[in-house]
C-alpha cells in the first residue's frame, strides 16, 4: 500500500503555495491548482448554470501520489472560484488514490464514476453530491466493478466515459490487451451501481507503425471519450450524417504518449472506424482531454497540459501541471475536428495593438509589430505564396538567445496543406527542459491561415486554421518581443490583432480577473 507520506512532502502548504506563486513561469490566465500536483481534467460539465471543472491533485507537492479529485466552479469558464477537495483516498477502494473520471446526472442527483485505486489496480467507484456539488458520499457498495474482464490479460484498466442510451446507462472503461493493443471496454447498467460486461468496444492495433510515431495507438487506452461529433446523440441515427467520436490518450508501459481519435460509428455494442486522427499537434502537451456539452449546445474540450522540466524543477517550484483553456470542438467539411478558444476568453483582453497589413517579400523580410508581454493573445491572417514560409517569433528576449517561434509553410507546388510547426530549440537556454520540435498538416486554401496564439508564461496554445497545437516552454531571460518574418518566399499579412492579458490570479486564489 501506498505511504500516506511521500518523502518528498516536506514543504508546509503556506511555503508550497507561496513558492508556486513566486515562480515566474506560472501561468496567470489558465487555470492551476492552488500549488501541487495537478493533472487529468475530471467530472468537466455545466450544471445549473455553474460550470464544474474536477481536476487530479495532489496538494502535498508537485508530484504524483495519493491523488485527490480539486474541485473549481465557474459562470463563463474564465474566472474560477476553488472550491473544498472533492474527494479524497479512504479505507477501502480507493485508499491509494482517487483517479480519473466522469460526473453524470443520475435522474437529478449529481453522480462521479472514479478510478478508485488499492493494492496497485484501479477499480470502477461511484459517488453521489449535494445538489451544489460540494460534498459527495461514496457509495459503500463500491467498487461497482469488481475486476477486470475475466479471461483477458490486460495491459492497465481505468478511466471512464458513461452516458445514458434509453433506459440504460453505458460505460466505457479504458484498458489495453497484451499482444493487441489499446480498447475500451463497454458494459451496460440500470442504475450506475449493478454493470454487465458486453465486451471491447474496438481494439487498436499496437503493431501497426512505430511507437515514436505521432499516431501510435499505444498498448492502453486512457481516458477515452465517446461522443456524437454532430446532431443527435449515442446510439442514435445522425440525421445529417455526423460521425460518431472516439477520443482517447496513448499509453506505453508507464509513459503518456499523446491524444488521438477516431471518427467512425458506434451502433449496438461496437464502434466501426472509418480513419484515425491526431487531436493536438503538441502531442502528450494537451494529454487525457475530457468534453462536455454546455447549455448553450457547444462541445467543450479541457486537456492537461503537462510539464516539460524535470521532477526536481517541479518540486522545487511548488507546483506542476497546467488545465488548457477550454476550448470549443466542431466538425469540419472534411469530417475532422476544429478546436478554437470559447469566445469568453476574450473578456481577458487589455492594451489592444492592430499592426498595418503589409507585403512580406524574400527571405528576412519582417514586420514590426511593437507588440511584447508574457501573456498574450495574437490574431493573425496571412496568405502565402506557394514555397512561401512565415516564423510567428514570441517570447524573445531582448538579445534574441531566446525565442519562441511558429512557423508556416507551404509547399512550393501550391496544394491546399501547409505545415503549422513549433520550433522551440531556443525557448530556452535550460538544457534539462523538453525543447522538441511539434508540427502538424495544415489545411490552407489558397494558403491562407487565420492564426491564434495565446501565450501564458510558460504555457502556449496554438490555433491555425482550427488545428491546435499545444505546448510547455521555460524561457530563463526576461523580454517577450513578437516578431514575424517571412524566411523564404512571399506572403502577405492581411491583419494583426494583438492584446495582453489579464491575469485571474492575483493572490493566493482569486476570484474576478484584474480589471473585470
Amino acid at each position: 500500500m501506498t505511504e500516506l507520506t511521500h518523502p518528498l512532502a516536506t514543504v508546509p502548504q503556506d511555503e508550497l503555495v507561496a513558492r508556486a506563486e513566486a515562480d515566474p513561469l506560472r501561468p496567470r490566465f489558465h487555470f492551476v491548482s492552488p500549488a501541487g500536483w495537478l493533472n487529468d481534467p475530471n467530472g468537466v460539465s455545466h450544471w445549473n448554470g455553474t460550470y464544474h471543472l474536477f481536476y487530479q491533485y495532489n496538494p502535498e507537492g508537485a508530484f504524483h501520489h495519493r491523488i485527490q479529485w480539486g474541485h473549481a466552479t465557474s459562470t463563463d469558464l474564465v474566472t474560477w472560484i476553488d472550491q473544498p477537495v472533492a474527494l479524497e483516498p479512504s479505507e477501502g477502494p480507493d485508499a491509494e488514490g482517487c483517479w480519473s473520471g466522469v460526473l453524470v446526472n443520475d435522474g437529478g442527483t449529481p453522480t462521479l464514476v472514479y478510478s478508485g485505486r488499492a493494492e496497485g489496480k484501479e477499480l470502477p467507484c461511484v459517488a453521489v453530491g449535494t445538489p451544489d456539488l460540494l460534498s459527495w458520499t461514496k457509495d459503500p457498495g463500491n467498487p461497482v466493478i469488481g475486476a477486470p474482464p475475466a479471461g483477458v490479460d490486460i495491459t492497465a484498466y481505468r478511466d471512464h466515459c458513461v452516458w445514458r442510451e434509453g433506459s440504460k446507462w453505458r460505460q466505457l472503461v479504458g484498458s489495453g490487451i497484451r499482444h493487441l493493443g489499446g480498447t475500451a471496454f463497454l458494459y451496460e447498467s440500470p442504475d450506475l451501481r449493478s454493470w454487465d460486461y458486453l465486451g471491447p468496444l474496438f481494439i487498436g492495433d499496437a503493431s501497426q507503425g512505430d511507437p515514436a510515431d505521432t499516431d501510435w495507438t499505444g498498448t492502453m487506452w486512457e481516458c477515452v471519450d465517446l461522443f456524437r461529433a454532430g446532431q443527435g446523440s449515442l446510439g442514435s441515427a445522425p440525421a445529417d450524417g455526423s460521425p460518431d467520436v472516439l477520443v482517447f490518450s496513448a499509453w506505453d508501459d508507464g509513459e503518456t504518449r499523446h491524444p488521438l481519435y477516431w471518427t467512425g460509428r458506434y451502433a449496438g455494442d461496437t464502434f466501426e472506424p472509418d480513419a484515425l486522427h491526431r487531436l493536438d499537434y503538441g502531442g502528450r502537451f494537451f494529454y487525457a482531454p475530457q468534453s462536455f456539452h454546455d447549455e448553450s449546445n457547444r462541445r467543450v474540450m479541457f486537456g492537461w497540459m503537462q510539464e516539460g522540466r524535470s521532477d526536481a524543477a517541479m518540486v522545487e517550484a511548488g507546483w506542476s501541471g497546467v488545465m488548457s483553456l477550454p476550448r470549443v470542438t466542431t466538425l469540419a467539411k472534411d469530417g475532422t475536428l476544429e478546436f478554437a478558444p470559447v469566445p469568453e476568453v476574450e473578456k481577458l483582453r487589455r492594451s489592444h495593438v492592430s499592426v498595418p497589413g503589409h507585403v512580406m517579400v524574400g527571405a528576412g523580410t519582417s514586420v514590426e509589430t511593437g507588440v511584447s508581454g508574457n501573456q498574450l493573445d495574437l490574431e493573425l491572417d496571412v496568405q502565402l505564396a506557394p514555397g512561401a514560409e512565415v516564423r510567428l517569433g514570441v517570447l524573445t528576449s531582448s538579445d534574441g538567445a531566446e525565442e519562441t517561434v511558429i512557423v508556416l509553410s507551404r509547399a512550393a507546388d501550391g496544394g491546399l496543406t501547409g505545415t503549422l510547426r513549433l520550433d522551440r530549440s531556443r525557448s530556452s537556454l535550460d538544457p534539462a527542459v523538453d525543447g522538441d520540435d511539434k508540427s502538424g498538416p495544415l489545411p490552407m486554401t489558397d494558403g491562407r491561415v487565420r492564426l491564434r496564439v495565446l501565450v501564458d508564461r510558460s504555457a502556449v496554445e496554438i490555433f491555425a486554421n482550427g488545428k491546435p497545437l499545444t505546448a510547455r516552454v521555460y524561457p530563463t531571460l526576461d523580454g517577450g518581443r513578437v516578431t514575424l518574418a517571412a524566411t523564404e518566399g512571399s506572403a502577405r499579412l492581411l491583419s494583426f490583432d494583438a492584446w495582453t492579458m489579464a491575469g485571474i490570479f492575483d493572490s493566493i486564489r482569486t476570484l474576478v480577473p484584474e480589471g473585470l
